[in-house]
């Protein structure tokens, strides 16, 4: 039956036989009740709630309905209530709930700043808690499997070395090079100025092997690989894959958390190996272009520029921004509760906590390699 063709709902006062009866007729559901709402209210209150409140011809009633009139009560049933047997559950669960209100938010006070970053520090020592358990756990299961060789998830740590390394480097070489090209166009424009432009190998040449190729792999890294990392975790433990591998005697850490570890760090160097190579070759075709500097020319004057120690340093930091990104990745993932908010709330988490850690270990690296390849 249409909206339209249903009994709306109606409020009558009854005089008859000595004691005033209000009797309601019709459906008192939220769909007939919202359009003259304020109507219906101003009907009740004109009624004593120690009336006779017959409901026997309610046809429908919703919870809306009922707590509009439970309400009207003062959340009790009034002492002549007739009420048929279908509506009766309806009230029961309203006397259930009691007289409970929603909680309200306490005002401002004076203290609550301090409080927010007494919340935010114990949280942060939470997290360093638990990222260094879940390192030691790792150590142990890597000391276990120097002993047992036997069990190394090689297939697990080949797969992901596949996922995070291979396929991650069409879009680190598209990156690569077109951050190449912006870095050479910018420098030219400075160079021309003074007549420098031989020294665009040495802008190009340290600024993207030492510092600017392995971070930015690496934050390409923690959004591509390291959000997926923590998504395919965080399923697992919504759907309690975890658990049953627990169950079964299978270690998660050795299965799921060793092998990505692995893979990431062992993929990071090559991948940066190759984001930077890109990146210089965008460089080299952008000086070209603008300075008119041979391919011939950019590629011998690049080691003369760039001592080998900037690539060794280039390469260990991307070795260690992903041992840090894989980490980062599988400790938000095993944090993640058995629901969907918690699993892209992890999955954000993950993803700004990598960057963020990235940068700051990016920091400590320049500081302490600050004397270190710089051609003199």
């Amino acid at each position: 039956m249409r909206p339209e063709s249903r009994p709306r709902p109606e409020i009558r006062l009854d005089d008859e036989g000595g004691s005033p009866r209000v009797i309601l007729t019709g459906d008192w559901t939220l769909r007939l009740l919202q359009p003259e709402l304020g109507r219906f209210r101003q009907q009740l209150d004109q009624f004593a709630v120690d009336c006779c409140w017959d409901l026997d011809g309610v046809l429908r009633l919703d919870s809306f309905g009922a707590l509009l009139l439970w309400r009207k009560w003062g959340r009790r049933r009034p002492s002549g209530l007739v009420l048929p047997d279908e509506l009766d559950p309806v009230f029961a669960r309203l006397a259930e709930l009691g007289d409970g209100e929603l909680p309200v938010e306490p005002g401002y006070r004076f203290l609550d700043g301090t409080e927010g970053v007494g919340r935010i520090f114990f949280k942060t020592l939470r997290n360093v808690v638990g990222f260094v358990a879940l390192i030691g756990q790792l150590a142990i299961d890597f000391v276990h499997l120097l002993r047992t060789r036997g069990h190394w998830p090689v297939l697990e740590t080949s797969a992901n070395f596949y996922k995070v390394g291979v396929r991650a480097m069409p879009v680190t070489a598209l990156v690569g090079f077109l951050i190449g090209v912006v870095l050479s166009y910018l420098s030219a424009l400075q160079l021309r100025a003074f007549g420098a432009d031989v020294f665009i190998v040495n802008i190009l040449g340290l600024g993207i092997i030492r510092e600017l190729g392995p971070v930015l792999v690496a934050v390409l890294v923690a959004g591509r690989s390291g959000s997926a990392m923590t998504a395919q975790i965080g399923v697992m433990r919504v759907t309690e894959e975890i658990d049953a591998l627990a169950a079964m005697g299978i270690s998660p850490y050795v299965r799921l958390v060793l092998p990505k570890v692995v893979a990431l760090t062992l993929a990071m160097a090559p991948l940066t190996l190759w984001g930077s190579a890109v990146a210089l070759f965008g460089g080299m075709v952008s000086a070209n272009l603008q300075l008119d500097l041979s391919f011939d020319y950019f590629v011998n004057a690049l080691p003369r520029a760039v001592p080998v120690a900037n690539l060794i340093i280039g390469l260990g930091k991307g070795a260690v921004f992903g041992l840090l990104i894989a980490l980062i990745a599988c400790y938000f993932g095993l944090r993640v509760k058995p629901n969907t908010e918690s699993l892209s709330a992890n999955t954000t988490a993950s993803v700004v906590t990598s960057i963020t850690v990235v940068i700051l270990v990016d920091a400590v690296f320049a500081i302490a390699t600050r004397s270190i390849g710089l051609p003199r």
